[in-house]
């Protein structure tokens, strides 16, 4: 019997640059949307008002979310690119100064000084700017910043998320339109924590109440604003 696939280890980091934009864009597009929408629906009884103050925050959350998202992986990007072409150059004029330098990492590690040394050179000698990018800057193919991928992924949850909110914004009764926005979105917000939590490998429950409080009070100043917004306008 083959058990190859008994013994495959499962290792959660392979997810976190989808995983973190995903989540992220999701819990915005529903928390954020939610809220514009119960700041408006608490200040005016207008269904054109709400929905399009859904729809608004929908295309302009997604946007900025993509957007963010790009500029800021692709800084990490930049400086990762930056330290490797550094590290290269230091490959290139100092060699022997770098092979004692990885060589005293892996030292560091728990390896005696001979087996350190030797580890370095067989290293070195396969791939040195790999061995260091990997053990010295801490860069490797799962942890490198991806920027499309991420603005692409940030963009696509933030849709996704946001189109609850929207969709009852359109069916809701407008009466009726706060409690219904908070109870789809907050049961939607701990569904979607306890699926990320699970994904990563981190306790759902935790997750689950994070979510939930944060969510909720977000939800709550936004009503009291809209709240006051009304009394002061009446």
């Amino acid at each position: 019997m083959d058990r190859t696939d008994d013994l495959t280890e499962k290792h959660y980091v392979t997810r976190m640059g989808w995983l973190r934009a995903s989540v992220l864009g999701a819990n915005d597009g529903i928390l954020s949307t939610t809220s514009i929408v119960i700041g408006v629906a608490a200040a005016s009884t207008d269904r054109n008002a709400i929905v399009l103050a859904a729809l608004a925050g929908l295309i302009a959350g997604a946007m900025s979310m993509a957007a963010g998202e790009y500029v800021s992986v692709s800084s990490q990007s930049d400086s990762e690119k930056s330290d490797l072409h550094r590290e290269q150059e230091e490959l290139s004029e100092m060699p022997e100064s770098e092979l004692a330098e990885l060589a005293k990492i892996y030292e560091l590690r728990g390896l005696d000084s001979k087996l350190a040394h030797e580890v370095a050179v067989q290293l070195t000698q396969h791939n040195a700017l790999e061995a260091h990018a990997r053990d010295e800057l801490g860069i490797n193919e799962f942890t490198a910043a991806k920027p499309f991928q991420a603005a692409v992924a940030s963009f696509a949850a933030f849709i996704f998320g946001a189109l609850l909110p929207f969709a009852v914004s359109i069916f809701a009764p407008v009466h009726l339109m706060v409690y219904i926005q908070y109870t789809f979105s907050i049961v939607f917000l701990m569904i979607l924590g306890a699926i990320a939590a699970k994904t990563g490998g981190s306790h759902i429950g935790t997750a689950v109440l994070r979510i939930a409080f944060w969510g909720t009070a977000a939800m709550a100043i936004t009503a009291l604003v809209g709240h006051l917004f009304s009394i002061n306008m009446g």
